[in-house]
């Protein structure tokens, strides 16, 4: 579905996305029986072994700005970031292979589905732009919102009832920081601790199948790693990303990505 152009003009309502990584979430004995089903998985790159940001220097004045609650000058234009951030959502939505992730891992093909396989491709993404220091940070705002006016606009076109749709989408946020908070998590452990994070949230606690899990961690592990091996200049220019198949038939191609090209106006 194609996103309303109408939100570039609209971020009074930003919804700031704040990760705390500051522990690691306690394993159940059954958690920890679906963790030693996963072998072979842990040479994929982690993000502990990925190139950590830098923390950039500002002034005192765009310190006092942003403590106010407002953002700071910016590397780019925020009109330019803001169009990528509306392709990088976009190709959560629309180069996903939904129909793939209902098969493989057995979901049903429903709204909710949806919604949980494209948090979890919004989650990646918010992940390594935050590598990109405040651009990137400022992104990923862009990038949440857009995810709520899409939600929001595609709940209205299949008809949900307004006020049970408004109570749909404060349930949903819940879910989407509680997701947030435990993928996190999940990436800095080992795969153990990344597999009882999607047993929770992407199988709501319901995979029979421990070969399920491990497909899972194996995409969300090379998922990653590709996106670590892209540019950052161009991620904040294009918002181009490509998404890696769920089983992949050449695995040398995890290593390649191929540059997007972009104007003098980032588009």
């Amino acid at each position: 579905m194609a996103l309303l152009v109408r939100v570039l003009r609209n971020q009074t309502s930003i919804t700031q996305w704040v990760p705390i990584c500051s522990r690691l979430i306690p394993v159940s004995p059954t958690q920890e029986q679906w963790g030693r089903m996963l072998p072979g998985t842990s040479q994929l790159l982690t993000v502990k072994d990925s190139p950590q940001p830098v923390e950039e220097k500002v002034g005192a004045l765009t310190k006092i700005i942003e403590a106010m609650g407002f953002t700071g000058p910016l590397k780019y234009s925020k009109w330019k970031i803001k169009i990528a951030a509306l392709r990088m959502y976009t190709s959560c939505v629309e180069k996903t292979d939904f129909e793939e992730f209902f098969l493989r891992c057995q979901i049903p093909d429903t709204f909710n589905s949806w919604f949980i396989i494209t948090l979890l491709h919004v989650w990646m993404c918010l992940v390594r732009m935050k590598q990109e220091g405040r651009s990137g940070k400022y992104m990923c705002r862009i990038i949440v919102h857009f995810m709520w006016e899409d939600v929001e606009q595609r709940g209205k076109v299949m008809g949900v009832n307004p006020y049970i749709l408004k109570k749909n989408m404060v349930l949903m946020t819940d879910s989407f920081y509680a997701a947030i908070l435990g993928y996190d998590e999940g990436i800095l452990s080992d795969d153990h601790g990344l597999a009882a994070a999607l047993w929770r949230t992407f199988f709501n606690q319901k995979c029979e199948d421990p070969r399920q899990l491990e497909l899972l961690v194996e995409y969300v592990r090379k998922q990653m790693q590709y996106l670590d091996s892209m540019n950052g200049e161009d991620l904040l220019l294009t918002g181009e990303v490509s998404w890696r198949p769920l089983v992949e038939k050449n695995p040398q191609s995890i290593l390649k990505p191929h540059s997007p090209t972009y104007n003098d106006e980032g588009l």
